[in-house]
């Protein structure tokens, strides 16, 4: 995978950062089974190499990332739809469980749609910088699920619970701005200069004080109000109930046809 420019997901260290894109441009970077699998792979060997300082992950095209493939999602509930939701316990819970082992800082460059599985990937970094025109959403109740990623805990630390529980019910989008001022991205720059300013925020934080910013993560972790490792089972536990549900089939059908899914609460 190391620099391999086919990969769905490039790995790559120079001068102590490691790099990491997510290669899917032509399908907005949607997470498929190849990819997962290529990102925690990815995110393994950031924390077993010493030598790594400091992490940025950013994206190939126009969008960051758009979170579960639906394609490749509504093959898994019309073939097998009791393991449809098997992916969380088997590729999001693990991947962002190495996320938040990794003991240096982690950069996130986000440019276009950052929704779903993608923003609980971003939110999994430490830092983020966003480009202006940044468009971001949690998704998961538009197709009758819940929330996973870490979102239901890292939104809601972030923003609050009153206004991380609005962007989960109601489900709309929020620009750059506002995440910006709800304190979600650490700086808006132009659209064309994001993966830049990560690389550079990257190489700062690795030319840093690394058992200083250990700590500080470390601090940051264990004071947090619940274990991640809870947050994700009952996230978990969720997703397996609602990716059973009538209305999830029916609304990932509905998203691949460009319809409005129809809700019956089942």
């Amino acid at each position: 995978m190391d620099e391999n420019p086919t990969a769905a997901v490039t790995y790559s260290v120079a001068d102590a950062v490691a790099a990491i894109v997510l290669n899917r441009p032509d399908a907005s970077n949607a997470l498929n089974r190849a990819m997962k699998a290529q990102l925690l792979e990815a995110l393994k060997k950031v924390g077993s190499d010493k030598q790594v300082r400091a992490v940025v992950i950013t994206a190939a095209g126009k969008n960051f990332c758009v979170g579960q493939d639906l394609a490749e999602h509504v093959e898994g509930l019309r073939a097998d739809p009791d393991h449809a939701m098997d992916t969380v316990d088997e590729h999001y819970n693990p991947i962002l469980s190495a996320m938040a082992s990794i003991e240096v800082p982690v950069v996130a460059g986000i440019s276009g749609a950052c929704v779903g599985a993608g923003l609980g990937l971003a939110l999994g970094a430490d830092i983020r910088i966003a480009g202006e025109k940044c468009k971001f959403g949690t998704a998961f109740t538009g197709i009758g699920l819940a929330a996973d990623s870490g979102l239901s805990a890292t939104l809601t630390n972030l923003v609050g619970a009153s206004r991380a529980t609005g962007l989960f019910l109601l489900g709309g989008t929020f620009d750059s701005l506002s995440a910006h001022a709800w304190g979600l991205v650490h700086r808006v720059v132009a659209d064309g200069e994001v993966s830049e300013a990560a690389r550079e925020l990257g190489h700062q934080l690795a030319n840093g004080p690394t058992a200083a910013f250990r700590a500080v993560k470390q601090l940051i972790r264990m004071n947090a109000a619940a274990p991640l490792p809870e947050v994700l089972e009952r996230e978990a536990s969720a997703q397996r109930l609602l990716g059973a549900s009538t209305d999830h089939a029916a609304a990932v059908e509905a998203f691949l046809d460009k319809k409005q899914p129809t809700f019956v609460g089942r």
